[in-house]
């Protein structure tokens, strides 16, 4: 297993992106820290892996607290003595445009995103110098692209961008690599699917199809990523297949970013 006596924290672990990702390491052998500020996506996803033969614990944590970060960071080492790998994942949705965004809720959002990704970072990165690791922040094609009504995450995502670089060159001399991963809009089945293997009692929306439809349309594959796609990734970044992979970003987005502004996937045309 490419991960095996590895421990790896992830933050946001709820059954869509953060979960998938934390299933993926896990079944390459990682010890899996869950990381929430929701107790339940942290203690569901934790208890779950154990279930599966994993080594995991769950984690309550508000990342845009210092000393509650710095608390989890230590608690993760005196339960497995190190951490191999950090996934920076931890974000939530307040779709609201420049016009009507209060700043509270600006600082709130991008504290969380661009705020927790750097607290955790810090303190982990702490951990690694001397011994090594790999740190992987989670983006989205909001962060490349200039999404309306969707201010305060787009432009955190944005920032993870250059956060990635620029934490790389600063930590390369550590032993410690620095890469991000962008995920697009995610096929949702999967997250029901493993919501219920949690012990969720969850019910798919009878319109979720009709209003994933139009980012199937658009998107240049005519599918969208699954998290257990994401996982993938975040393995190959956290192995030692990436071992001279610093500061880049890789995009599971099944096209999304590379395609042409004008070119219509659903029409199937050149133009």
């Amino acid at each position: 297993m490419k991960l095996k006596d590895r421990v790896a924290v992830v933050t946001g672990t709820s059954p869509n992106i953060g979960g998938g990702i934390a299933e993926g390491l896990a079944a390459e052998g990682a010890a899996i820290v869950a990381v929430d500020a929701n107790e339940a996506n942290a203690r569901d996803c934790a208890n779950y892996l154990k279930s599966q033969g994993s080594r995991a614990i769950g984690l309550t944590c508000d990342v845009t607290d210092e000393g509650q970060v710095k608390a989890t960071v230590d608690t993760a080492l005196k339960e497995f003595g190190r951490i191999d790998v950090l996934v920076n994942n931890a974000a939530f949705f307040n779709k609201k445009g420049v016009l009507d965004m209060p700043y509270d809720e600006w600082n709130r959002q991008t504290g969380v995103i661009l705020g927790g990704a750097f607290l955790f970072t810090k303190y982990v990165a702490k951990a690694m110098v001397g011994k090594g690791g790999t740190i992987i922040n989670i983006i989205s094609t909001a962060g490349h692209q200039g999404e309306p009504g969707n201010i305060a995450y787009s432009t955190s995502k944005c920032g993870l961008l250059n956060f990635t670089r620029s934490a790389a060159m600063e930590l390369v001399g550590h032993g410690i690599r620095v890469n991000s991963l962008t995920p697009t809009a995610t096929d949702p089945s999967e997250s029901f699917e493993r919501a219920a293997r949690w012990g969720r009692t969850v019910k798919k929306p009878e319109s979720l199809d009709r209003v994933m439809k139009p980012f199937r349309d658009g998107i240049p594959m005519k599918k969208l990523p699954l998290p257990s796609d994401y996982g993938r990734a975040a393995v190959f970044l956290a192995s030692d297949d990436s071992s001279m992979i610093t500061g880049t970003d890789l995009r599971v987005d099944a096209g999304a970013i590379a395609r042409y502004w004008a070119w219509e996937p659903k029409a199937g045309a050149t133009l």
